[in-house]
């Protein structure tokens, strides 16, 4: 079995820091390049008022190495977004929506069906453009101000991206409520409802259930899942929205299970102990702490006992 991994760490996890220099940020990335990720999130084309620590997302993204076969992709809130995307050459782009109104409200000043509808025209340019449009549904395992997210809910939306032309759709745990039994239903109803999309998993790790919910997504069929490298990141619209799953500690459980992730364990491991030297509190890793469960010690032999 192979998965695909898409590493968010220059987007999501730059976003949830505090500001830092572009030329680390370059360095950074370019060294996640040659990881073999699947895709590669590389920015958020948003106003700078909204985010500034990726004000500078338009130098950063002319800097890094374009030389690596790995799709870079970036988020986008409305056209001036999309324009500043398709002026770097950016050929594929994920559309950022909210699951409830009240997360849509505070993020993105809209509710969820209105920032669907404000979408029609970036979608219908993204076509002219040659651009390749993707959907999200941030909080779709749970809204810290209104709870459980109804599956009718995921469906609407879901209809909704449909007559957008949109059929690849990433579902969000930005806070990290979801557990196993809700990612699955969830994931179960709309894969039978909407047999043609392509789903991805987005898990944020903030109650320690980011790999039961990646493999029970595993098992409902999903093969294409985000993760950051020394698990950085956090919604900036949502409370308590700790790092994301750290790639290194995805792409080993996967790894150890017979599961082809495609990625270089070793190199990824390079770059967070890079972020850890430089970020030590914004990163959590179990793999960084622990260690690989193969890279086994000298054994100590028989105790001494006085």
């Amino acid at each position: 079995m192979k998965v695909n991994i898409h590493e968010v760490c220059p987007r999501d996890g730059f976003q949830s820091m505090p500001a830092f220099d572009k030329d680390t940020k370059v360095k950074i990335i370019n060294r996640l390049v040659k990881c073999g990720f699947h895709e590669l999130e590389v920015t958020s084309f948003v106003s700078p008022r909204a985010v500034p620590q990726l004000k500078d997302a338009d130098e950063v993204i002319s800097e890094i190495d374009r030389s690596q076969p790995v799709t870079l992709r970036a988020l986008v809130p409305n056209e001036r977004g999309l324009e500043r995307a398709h002026a770097l050459g950016i050929k594929k782009l994920k559309l950022m929506l909210s699951g409830s109104d009240s997360h849509s409200l505070y993020n993105a000043n809209a509710t969820t069906f209105d920032a669907l509808e404000r979408y029609r025209s970036v979608v219908k340019k993204a076509t002219t453009y040659n651009i390749n449009m993707t959907g999200s549904i941030a909080v779709a395992f749970g809204c810290p101000y209104e709870g459980d997210l109804p599956v009718k809910r995921h469906e609407e939306i879901c209809d909704k991206y449909e007559q957008l032309g949109i059929t690849k759709v990433s579902l969000a745990d930005t806070t990290g409520m979801g557990n196993p039994h809700n990612v699955s239903k969830i994931l179960r109803h709309l894969m039978k409802s909407f047999p043609h999309f392509t789903f991805t998993i987005h898990l944020h790790n903030t109650r320690g259930m980011a790999f039961a919910n990646a493999l029970a997504a595993l098992e409902e069929g999903v093969k294409d899942f985000d993760s950051s490298t020394g698990g950085i990141g956090g919604c900036p619209y949502a409370p308590n929205a700790s790092g994301n799953i750290a790639t290194e500690d995805l792409v080993h459980g996967f790894e150890e299970m017979g599961i082809d992730t495609g990625v270089n364990l070793d190199r990824v491991l390079d770059v967070a102990r890079y972020l850890e030297d430089i970020f030590p509190d914004q990163v959590d890793s179990f793999l960084l702490k622990a260690g690989k469960a193969k890279s086994l010690h000298k054994a100590p032999g028989r105790q001494r006992i006085k």
